[in-house]
Order: structure tokens, then sequence, then C-alpha cells
């Protein structure tokens, strides 16, 4: 299974190799732990890298549920569905991305930017509608204080494990994707910030057991990202599009500001509601015990709100930025209108139209001469038997013999010199007028 066509080969375990070949290396990797399912002896090993661990029966009023908590173990599944995400991330490139971008012929730095954000779109798509499914089924939204409620949320249900276990087997992906792509130096650290944060955050919550409220948070968060990537993959086919921006600038205030009122609502008045909060190590509880000390609980708050707010602080900045720009432009455009209906009709001197002008002088037959100097006009003008009959003939029009001065400069000019011309015709008709012999036509 290729997912590249290269037209050579290259060196075996080499850099090149490397690239080119990353996403078959992966496919193999999968493929033997699936093979591995089929035999007895390494099924059991296998399971290890496809399904969550750490199950446990949990009694409820209608029975037993089997619910998941957190282990070591987990590292293992995440690096299964590291692999799978480096496959995906090659088919999208090579299947979806790639045929769009030779339609497209982009620069080189649109390309790296268009690819990036087709794979946030396929990604913040998925993950949107995925996080909203599990977020209905599980009723958060229908009863928020489930959020805070039964706080520690040790165990959780398979699809709530199964989807942190995905999410951070994703963006650990994209860190040798950085590698992979070639990404330019110049977008390498933004790229790792962005990563870090969504790792630090991601991991945060399912460690601190707030899985309930980081669902809610990344459902936000997402779909913030899916309208940013969404309108810069509409703004790269057609820039003229700028205005699909503001919808993303809507949704990212809205989401920010719902963002921070969850945080308080939850961190600040729902967990200090909660009695049970010690350190249960049986139990999975190594972490979230921390949240029954108020000077931790207001510390993270504060860090949070202290974030949203430098978020929305560079956002606003950008905002702001951007109207200067367009308004400045506007105005510059209108300046530029009003100076042009003020402007006077373009008239040049009588001695520059006879410098750019080229007459047919005709002597019996037709033939042309070079430009007529104003000195010449003057020696013409003086004597006016010496003044040949300046005569053109039509040609492709009719075969009637008029006076050139009588022509339309656009039979024989550019349209650019139109205005030269017109000035070089009335110059002549005032010397022809002003001699004492007069010339029949």
């Amino acid at each position: 299974m290729a997912f590249r066509r290269r037209a050579k080969s290259h060196p075996l375990f080499s850099q090149e190799f490397l690239i080119h070949n990353h996403a078959d290396i992966g496919f193999c990797l999968v493929l033997s732990v699936l093979i591995a399912l089929m035999f007895e002896v390494t099924a059991k090993t296998a399971f290890l890298f496809i399904l969550p661990q750490y199950n446990v029966s949990v009694p409820t009023a209608d029975g037993e549920l089997i619910q998941y908590h957190y282990g070591l173990k987990d590292a293992v599944t995440i690096l299964f569905y590291f692999f799978i995400a480096i496959i995906l991330h090659a088919v999208v490139q090579e299947y979806i991305l790639d045929k769009i971008n030779r339609r497209l012929h982009l620069s080189k730095i649109k390309h790296s930017k268009f690819n990036e954000s087709g794979q946030m779109v396929a990604f913040h798509l998925t993950s949107v509608i995925w996080c909203l499914y599990v977020v209905v089924t599980e009723g958060y939204i229908s009863n928020p204080r489930s959020l805070w409620e039964n706080y520690p949320h040790v165990y959780l249900p398979f699809q709530v494990k199964f989807f942190y276990l995905c999410q951070l087997a994703y963006w650990l992906h994209a860190l040798p994707e950085l590698y992979f792509q070639k990404v330019r130096k110049e977008e390498i650290p933004r790229q790792l910030r962005c990563i870090a944060l969504y790792l630090m955050h991601i991991a945060g919550a399912y460690l601190f057991n707030l899985t309930r409220l980081g669902l809610i948070l990344l459902l936000l968060q997402y779909l913030a990202e899916l309208f940013l990537h969404v309108s810069r993959l509409i703004y790269f086919m057609d820039e003229s599009n700028e205005k699909v921006f503001n919808y993303w600038a809507v949704v990212f205030v809205v989401t920010k500001l719902f963002t921070l009122t969850l945080y308080i609502l939850v961190i600040g008045f729902g967990l200090p509601r909660v009695e049970n909060q010690a350190l249960d190590p049986e139990r999975g509880n190594l972490f979230s015990f921390l949240f029954n000390n108020i000077l931790f609980r207001m510390s993270v708050l504060l860090l949070v709100c202290l974030f949203q707010a430098s978020v929305m602080w560079r956002f606003i900045h950008f905002q702001l930025r951007c109207w200067r720009v367009y308004w400045n432009e506007q105005s510059s455009r209108k300046r530029a209108t009003g100076t042009n209906r003020q402007t006077r009709p373009f008239r040049r001197d009588w001695g520059e139209c006879w410098d750019s002008c080229t007459m047919y002088w005709l002597h019996g037959r037709h033939q042309s001469c070079g430009p007529v100097s104003p000195h010449q006009a003057t020696a013409h003008a003086g004597n006016a038997a010496a003044v040949p009959p300046a005569l053109c003939r039509v040609q492709g029009v009719s075969n009637r013999v008029v006076p050139w001065w009588g022509l339309s400069p656009c039979l024989w000019a550019s349209p650019k010199r139109v205005e030269v011309l017109t000035c070089a015709r009335d110059r002549v008709f005032s010397l022809y007028a002003q001699a004492t012999m007069k010339t029949e036509w």
C-alpha cells in the first residue's frame, strides 16, 4: 500500500526514505498488531494495543456497568492509535488535499497553510461530531450539575475514555508530522505551542478526573477552530471572500465567553461543594484530591482566566489592526477618486505634440517620413508655396483622399495618444489658416 508515488527510490533507512514512506511503515506496524489477533498466543498482547484497559464492574440499580479508569497501560493504547493517526493523516493528504492543490496552483507558503488547514478541518469536524455525540448521550448538556456532582469522576464510560485516548494520540502524532511534512522553520514554534497547549489541557482533564468539563470545553474549542480553518480554506480558494472570517470572529468570541463561564461555574462554585475529595490510591484518585485545597483551586482558576484574557487580548488587537488597515485603504481610495474628479483634462504643449506625432506627406504617391519638428513647421508656414498638400489616404476605409486633420485620431493612433494627436491637428490647422495662399483640397 503506497501513499506517495515517487519517481525514484531512496536509500534504505535514509532521511528521504523515512519521510516518503513513514505512512507505509506505520501501516505495517498496525497490520502486524491486527494479525496478532488471529493467534491465541499473541491475542492477549494485541488487545493491550487496541482496547482501553483497566475496566471495572460498577454495581448500579439496573445491574453491573463496565467502566474504566486510567493507568500506565494506556500508553500502549495511545501508541497504537498514534500510528493510526499517521496513516489517516497521509490518506487525507494524498487523496484529498494534494488533488485540490494541483488545481489551485498556490504559492509555496499558501500551499503549506492550505495543507495545515485541510488537515485541521478533517480532524476538528470529526472531533466535533464525536464529542457532541458523547456529550449528548452521557447527558452532560441536559444536566449541567453532573459536571461537578460526585467528583472525582474516576470511572469513565468506554466512549469517554476512548475519546481521550484518541485525542492524546492525535496531538502526539502532530509532533513527528512537523518533520515528515517539512514544515518551515518559521512555523514550527507556533505549531509547537499549539500542540503543547492541547496536550496539557487534554492530559490535565484526563489525569485530574475533569473529563466531563473537558469534553464541553473541547467541543467549544474545536467548534471555533473548525470555523477558522474552513474560512482559511475558502480564502485560499478565492481571496475575494474575506468576509467569511467575520463568522469565525463571532463564533470565537461566543465560545470564549462560554469557556470562561464554565471554568468559573465548575471550579469556582461547583467543586467547593463536593465533600469527598480525599486521596484514595486504590480508587485511582491520585491527583484530583488537590482540588480540595482552596489555594490550589483558586490558582488553577486564576491561571485559566489569565490565559483566556491573553487570548482575547490578542484577538482584539488583531481585529483592530485589520480594521485600521481596511479603513486606511478605504480613505485612500476615496481621496484618489476625489482627485480624479477634480483634475482637468490633460493637454500637452504644442511643441511636444509636434515631437510626438508622425504625419504622412504625400507627393503624388503614398510615402511616410519621420516626425516634423517645430522649425520645419515654421518654415513651411513662412513659405506657403513650399507647403505640400498634407493628405492621407484612409487605407481599408475608402479610396477618397481627405485632409489628415479631418481624420479621427482613432483610425491611425492608439487610444493613449488621442489627446496628443488632437493637439497636433489643431496646431496644423492654425498654421495653414495663417497662410496667405489658399490651397484647394
